[in-house]
């Protein structure tokens, strides 16, 4: 910290000097270059976390319920009873070096537990990025991402899971 105060210190005597040949006023190649190869890191932030909302099964058979990320919309089906509420699809925001590709990957399905012992499962888990994203003018990506919570025999209880998400530069 120290140093850059010092050369900021030392730049407008530079300049007032008119020298014309100080390499601080003018950027050199091999500055660019060193420039150009430090990155701004990525980031990455769930903003909304994935919620199913509230069902029940209306016996033992099983249901489903289907999460659609590009439209928040979601289906219930099987034995599956909706039971109101709002059922929210993720939404995550990558940050970095503005115009970069970036590479997000995500597992297609997650287990899900209760602390009741009971477990269910996420298949299918979707993003709504394209083919190639790419991080906007400022520096910016946001996408949804849904699933298909599968439940099997008779689970009860308020179910969680971690969703491993990972961003880096193409």
């Amino acid at each position: 910290m120290l140093r850059a105060v010092g050369a900021l210190g030392l730049l407008p005597l530079l300049v007032a000097a008119g020298d014309d040949s100080c390499r601080l006023c003018k950027r050199t190649d091999a500055s660019t270059q060193a420039e150009s190869l430090r990155e701004i890191p990525l980031s990455l932030e769930i903003s909304t976390k994935l919620d199913f909302s509230r069902a029940a099964l209306s016996g033992s058979g099983g249901g489903a319920i289907d999460l659609d990320p590009q439209s928040g919309s979601r289906r219930v089906d099987g034995g599956m009873v909706d039971l109101g509420g709002s059922a929210l699809a993720g939404i995550a925001v990558v940050r970095g070096e503005p115009g970069r590709a970036v590479r997000i990957d995500m597992p297609t399905t997650a287990r899900m537990t209760s602390s009741t012992g009971g477990v269910v499962e996420i298949a299918g888990l979707r993003t709504t990025l394209s083919a190639n994203p790419r991080l906007d003018q400022m520096g910016r990506l946001e996408f949804s991402f849904g699933g298909k919570l599968l439940v099997r025999g008779n689970a009860s209880g308020t179910f969680r899971a971690r969703i491993p998400i990972t961003a880096q530069y193409e």
